[in-house]
């Protein structure tokens, strides 16, 4: 059956009275637009089907715009639908009236206003179409009321009306071209892969490749996963939170890589200081990524996956164990680099460490969770030091980068995981912030009523963690706004536990959540396994000292050079 994600309204009332009709239609009630739209990206993200959700107009509509700006940069295939006015009263500055599609226009991949009855089903036809081909992306459909009430018999087999779209979609990759790819190889002394989400349907082939060459692999945040991060020829994340090692691979390398990735700003820093040293060979599917911020040597406009089926092919042909003894010199050196700045942090057993914590999920979980997140230190501590060994098993708002993601996220890839009528079962932990956690909280009432198996473990600091530490490390630890807790009793100077402020295990019980803080070390262990052991959703408050920084760090505009890799807020600077 289909997961929905909607919550209805004047203008969208139709649309709900007929999905109580629907025998295959499961619709999810989230509390705020704001998490239906997140949650149908989270159910998007972990299954690669097209998420959906519906609101009313107005501000059930304008509640769903930071949802399409977040699934536009990380390329979600969606298909949000919203009520509109009456068509006679578009435009009249009607009750609960936003011209939503000029609203969303440079937001999603395309929109449609239907006017026309008889249009309805084509358009849905071209709106889930152009939601999942070529680059995914978000896809709106605005319904008026009037349009809903109308009886109509739809002619399911009428064509789509948008060959100019599919004329522009990529052709099968040329031949040509990848054998310049394998030409730069083996002109290379020191080549790296720089993979990213485009690649999330290419797992087998990415792995070939790199197991075949050997040659070290870089992932961006939204690629974790495709490769194993824990296999040693994987160097981790790259960019601004990035593996010394990564960053260093990609800073020395002769050649770049470059597969369904867009050379983000978090990832280079400064462009011209970003693999200056490097050929690139860029594969992405979309034309516009192409030589955007870093120009491509060989610029490849194709899907990466039959790219590197053929590039793996071609690969039989060659010298394999040649090429490897060409880059072994390379590969010691960055294993040596892996060696002198391992990824650390500072162990303490008087306080629970937010790394330790993500850590000792791992280690429970067997590192085969879902893991989604909300916005922040704990988002890159979760990308750092969990292992992801599948892709879509980690879910996280990359580009827009929207705190309250993680909650909803989770809900919605527990409602494609449930384990019910043939689906498959996953745990599903949302590792959040105490900031970001609170963004969308409403939905601890989804999944309870739900039923669903949400577990959050809340790495409660009292601060909006990423943007304090900045504050460290650049504005003399000036709080400007950032400390989340009572200023009247700050948990982290008096250290009663009565002054933890909010209390998140009373507000999660308030739901009918089960719940539970844990502050001591020792106690940690015993609170995950009963969190996950614990049928349906379960909260799990972590209390973790404020001081912890993300670590490496290359701050903004910065290079390699620039890379920080010891100190936190205890240190002056």
């Amino acid at each position: 059956s289909l997961r929905f994600f909607a919550y209805p309204g004047g203008a969208s009332m139709e649309i709900h009275q007929a999905l109580t009709r629907s025998p295959s239609i499961r619709n999810y009630l989230c509390r705020h637009e704001q998490g239906e739209i997140f949650a149908a990206e989270g159910y998007a993200k972990t299954t690669g089907r097209v998420g959906v959700c519906i609101a009313t107009s107005g501000p059930g509509a304008t509640n769903l715009v930071t949802g399409l700006a977040d699934a536009m940069l990380d390329s979600v295939p969606l298909v949000a639908i919203t009520g509109q006015v009456p068509r006679r009263m578009i435009g009249t500055d009607a009750f609960q009236e936003t011209p939503i599609v000029e609203v969303t226009r440079p937001i999603t991949k395309h929109n449609f206003l239907v006017m026309d009855i008889k249009d309805l089903a084509r358009v849905l036809k071209e709106a889930f179409y152009l939601a999942r081909s070529g680059r995914p992306g978000p896809v709106l459909v605005d319904v008026p009321k009037d349009i809903q009430q109308q009886l109509h018999v739809p002619d399911w087999d009428e064509p789509m009306s948008i060959s100019a779209y599919i004329s522009r979609l990529p052709p099968p990759p040329e031949m040509s071209l990848l054998q310049q790819v394998v030409a730069a190889m083996k002109g290379s002394s020191k080549p790296v892969i720089y993979y990213g989400g485009g690649c999330q349907e290419s797992r087998d082939e990415l792995r070939e490749f790199a197991y075949k060459t050997g040659i070290p692999i870089a992932s961006t945040l939204m690629g974790l996963g495709v490769f194993p991060t824990d296999d040693p020829q994987c160097l981790q994340m790259l960019g601004m939170h990035g593996t010394v090692y990564a960053n260093y691979a990609v800073d020395q390398a002769d050649l770049l890589i470059a597969l369904g990735v867009r050379f983000d700003d978090r990832v280079t820093g400064r462009l011209e200081a970003f693999a200056a040293r490097a050929r690139i060979v860029h594969i992405d599917i979309d034309a516009a990524e192409i030589s955007k911020n870093k120009t491509a040597h060989v610029p490849i406009c194709a899907d990466v996956r039959p790219c590197l089926r053929i590039i793996n092919r071609l690969l039989d042909e060659e010298n394999l164990p040649a090429l490897k003894t060409q880059w072994a010199p390379w590969v010691a050196d960055v294993a040596a680099t892996r060696a002198a700045f391992p990824m650390q942090y500072p162990m303490r057993d008087d306080v629970i460490m937010p790394q330790h914590a993500i850590q000792q999920l791992g280690v429970e979980t067997n590192g085969e969770a879902i893991i989604t997140t909300g916005v922040g230190q704990h988002q890159m501590w979760a990308a750092q030091w969990y292992p992801y060994r599948e892709p879509r098993s980690w879910v996280t708002s990359g580009g827009l980068g929207s705190m309250g993601f993680g909650l909803p996220s989770a809900l919605g890839a527990a409602a494609a995981f449930d384990g019910k009528d043939g689906r498959p079962k996953r745990i599903v932990v949302d590792i959040d912030g105490d900031g970001s956690f609170l963004m969308n909280v409403q939905e601890l009432a989804t999944v309870f009523v739900d039923k669903l198996e949400t577990k959050v473990m809340l790495l409660n600091n009292q601060h909006l963690g990423m943007v304090m530490q900045w504050e460290d490390r650049f504005y003399k630890a000036n709080r400007a706004h950032t400390y989340l807790g009572n200023p009247d009793a700050e948990w982290h100077l008096t250290q009663k536990e009565e002054d933890i402020y909010p209390n998140f295990v009373a507000i999660s019980k308030g739901f009918g959540v089960p719940s539970r803080r844990v502050i001591r070390k020792e106690d940690l262990n015993g609170a995950i396994r009963e969190m996950l052991d614990t049928p349906g959703p379960f909260l799990l408050e972590v209390m973790v000292p404020h001081i912890s920084h993300v670590l490496p760090m290359i701050p903004g505009g910065g290079s390699f050079k620039d890379i920080i890799n010891t100190g936190d807020g205890g240190d002056e600077y």
